[in-house]
């Protein structure tokens, strides 16, 4: 890659929420730049299924479902990946889930399921990950944050709320974690349409209003997130932690754009 730092041989990675959109593409991503990698979710034949692509790619992989609701399911996934790859050096974070409604009529059930997977679903999973880390003193955990940590998005507000406090999250286990041989940062997506959200973007209002906003005048691929998780996930992110990274085309850095 042109750059040593930026090599992943040898390190072992867990995706959470990993079979699909942009956790999966992000798997790929890490394996390609030489990680063994365990992609993870609820579908154990998605997880089947993304194993074997990564094996494909002369890689190490597993086989093990989880749900970032039940800590004894991450417990296990912690332990067959431990005996599988010997350690866990990277941890990313992608589960997630989106629903758009007003705020005013937004159920009590509705905004709570959405906090337990994107918010406390990311510390179950740094907690368990975090300590094996802390131990060995060494690691790199990569949270999904969204620009919706930074800005409102229309009638989403739970999944925004859930995002600004997943960087907040992020900074905060920096602090305490970093001193001690593990980096927490945090990507932050622009528009990259998956199946969690197309149905929001294409052909939509709201689509044709973000690729107005966008400078480079399109949605982004879910490839074009793995530089940042491999940089992020790699030692040339030694001393980075703490970080928000921003993949968005230019959507954040937009006032006035015409």
């Amino acid at each position: 890659m042109g750059y040593e730092g930026l090599d992943l041989s040898g390190k072992s990675a867990v995706v959470i929420g990993g079979t699909s959109g942009i956790g999966r593409a992000i798997a790929l991503g890490l394996a390609k730049a030489g990680a063994d990698v365990a992609a993870t979710s609820r579908r154990a034949e998605l997880v089947d299924q993304l194993a074997s692509e990564i094996e494909s790619l002369g890689r190490k992989s597993l086989r093990c479902p989880s749900d970032v609701s039940d800590r004894t399911s991450l417990e296990q996934l912690l332990s067959e990946a431990c005996a599988h790859f010997g350690k866990v050096d990277i941890l990313v974070n992608c589960a997630g889930v989106i629903k758009r409604a007003p705020t005013l009529d937004f159920s009590e059930n509705d905004w709570n399921a959405i906090l337990e997977t994107n918010l406390t679903g990311t510390l179950r999973v740094a907690q368990v990950f975090g300590r094996h880390m802390l131990e060995r003193g060494y690691g790199r955990i990569v949270h999904i944050a969204s620009i919706a940590s930074f800005v409102a998005l229309y009638e989403v507000a739970a999944y925004a709320a859930s995002k600004a406090a997943v960087a907040s999250l992020t900074k905060s286990l920096a602090l305490e974690w970093g001193p001690r041989g593990v980096c927490v940062n945090a990507i932050a997506p622009g528009v990259f349409p998956t199946d969690l959200n197309r149905s929001l973007l294409e052909g939509t209002a709201r689509g044709r209003e973000f690729l107005s906003r966008i400078p480079m005048k399109r949605f982004g691929n879910v490839e074009e997130l793995c530089g940042a998780a491999i940089f992020l996930s790699s030692d040339a992110a030694s001393y980075v932690n703490g970080e928000v990274i921003v993949v968005d085309g230019g959507f954040m850095a937009g006032g006035v754009n015409q």
